[in-house]
C-alpha cells in the first residue's frame, strides 16, 4: 500500500482482505443494523422538519461506516467526544432511538431540556456521549483534557474524539493535538473527511495532501484509511486504541468518506457539490458495501435486509409519535442545573418570570411562586 492508498478491507466484491474483526454474527449484524438505524433516523428527522414538527436535522447519509466502525472498538468506559454527524456511535452501544427524539423534540424529557439544538445529543449511559456542540473543533482540546487526567488517575480509558476536514482549521484542532502529542495523552483522533465543509471543498480548507499527514508535525502517527469500509475504520481505530491504552499516546485518523446530502435540512448541496461527484461517491455507498460483506459470509440476503430495514424504521417512527406527544420542558427549567446553590439575582430573575407567565395566564406559572 502507497503512502496515499488508505487503508482498505473490504473489497468491492465483498471479499475481506486479510483482517479478522474477531466480531461476532451477532456484532456483524448489530453493525450493520446500527448503520441501518441512522440512516432511517435522518430520513424520517427530514420528513419531521420538513413538515415543521421539528427545526433542525444534520444527515449522516454515505458516513454511518466512519462513525459505526469506531464505535465498535470502544468500551463503555471510555469517552466518546463527538461531531455532529455521529449519533451512530451512541446507537451503537445502546442509546435508544426514543432518547435521541426526545432531543430532536427537545421535550420535558430531553437530557438537555431543550436547551440544545436538535441532534446536539449528550448521554452518561450506557456510553459516556460528550454534548456535541455546534462551534466547531471546541470539543477537540477538551477530550485530550479528560484523556489527561484519566492517565493522572492511572484509569484504562480511552477518549475518542471526531470531527470533520473542517474542524482541522479550528484553533481547537491545533491546540488539541499538541498537548495531546506532548503529553502522550490516550485519546484518537478521527478526522471525518468527507468532502466539505459545509459549502467548502477540501481543497479550500488545507494546502496539504491531506489531514493525516498532519500528525507527523504533532509527534504521533497519522493513518489514511477508506471511511466507507466499517471494517477498515474497525481496523484501523482498534490499532490507535491499544497504542494509547499501552500508554503509547494519541493517534490522528483520516477517514476519506462522502456526505451524500446537505449539510443540515438549512443547506441545499446541489448548489455546490458537483452530481458527478454525488454519483462517483453513490456508487460506494457504505451500507451496500456491508450488505456485500455480509452475504458473502452467509448473513444477509435482499428479504432480510428489507425486513430489517421496516422493523427499524417502525421502532423509530414509533420513538417520533412517542416523543411529539411529552410536554415541553417546564418553565423552572430555565433556571435549574446552572449553579449548585442559586444566587439571588437568578432568584429574582426567576420569579420574574414566573410573575409574567401568571399574568398571561399560563398555567404552568400556578400561583406564581417561583418553584427553586
Amino acid at each position: 500500500m502507497s503512502p496515499n492508498e488508505p487503508l482498505r478491507v473490504i473489497e468491492p466484491d465483498g471479499g475481506v482482505n486479510g483482517y479478522d474483526s474477531r466480531l461476532t454474527e451477532d456484532q456483524l449484524i448489530h453493525c450493520y443494523r446500527t448503520m441501518v438505524s441512522v440512516r432511517v433516523f435522518d430520513e424520517i428527522c427530514l420528513k419531521l422538519q420538513r413538515s415543521g414538527r421539528i427545526a433542525f436535522s444534520i444527515p449522516n447519509k454515505g458516513v454511518e461506516a466512519t462513525q459505526i466502525g469506531a464505535a465498535s472498538v470502544m468500551k463503555t468506559s471510555d469517552w466518546l467526544f463527538p461531531s455532529y454527524r455521529d449519533f451512530g456511535m451512541a446507537l451503537y452501544h445502546g442509546v435508544t432511538p426514543l432518547r435521541m427524539m426526545q432531543n430532536m423534540f427537545g421535550n420535558a424529557e430531553d437530557q438537555a431540556k431543550g436547551r440544545q439544538m436538535p441532534v446536539h445529543f449528550s448521554f452518561e449511559e450506557p456510553i459516556r456521549f460528550y454534548s456535541i456542540s455546534s462551534p466547531i473543533g471546541t470539543h477537540i482540546p477538551q477530550s485530550v483534557g479528560a484523556a489527561y487526567a484519566a492517565k493522572l488517575r492511572g484509569e484504562d480509558t480511552v477518549c475518542l474524539t471526531s470531527f470533520g476536514d473542517g474542524g482541522t482549521s479550528s484553533m481547537g484542532f491545533h491546540s488539541g493535538l499538541n498537548f495531546a502529542g506532548v503529553w502522550k495523552a490516550p485519546v484518537v483522533f478521527l478526522c471525518q473527511n468527507n468532502g466539505w465543509a459545509i459549502s467548502c471543498p477540501v481543497e479550500e480548507q488545507t494546502a496539504s495532501e491531506g489531514f493525516a499527514i498532519k500528525a507527523r508535525g504533532y509527534g504521533m502517527p497519522g493513518v489514511l484509511i477508506d471511511g466507507n469500509d466499517l471494517l477498515a475504520v474497525r481496523k484501523a481505530t482498534e490499532e490507535a486504541v491499544e497504542r494509547a491504552r499501552a500508554g503509547e499516546g494519541p493517534t490522528l485518523i483520516e477517514a476519506l468518506t462522502f456526505r451524500m446530502g446537505g449539510h443540515s435540512t438549512s443547506d441545499d448541496p446541489t448548489r455546490y457539490v458537483p452530481k458527478d461527484m454525488v454519483d462517483y461517491w453513490a456508487k460506494r455507498d457504505p451500507i451496500e458495501r456491508f450488505e456485500k460483506y455480509l452475504e458473502g459470509v452467509g448473513l444477509w440476503s435482499p428479504e432480510m435486509g428489507k425486513a430489517l430495514y421496516d422493523e427499524v424504521t417502525e421502532e423509530i417512527k414509533e420513538a417520533a409519535r412517542q416523543a411529539e406527544k411529552i410536554s415541553s420542558p417546564a418553565l423552572d427549567t430555565i433556571f435549574s442545573d446552572v449553579y449548585a446553590e442559586m444566587p439571588p439575582h437568578i432568584r429574582s430573575q426567576g420569579q420574574a418570570a414566573f410573575d409574567l407567565a401568571r399574568t398571561r395566564g399560563d398555567a404552568e406559572a400556578g400561583d406564581g411562586d417561583f418553584p427553586l
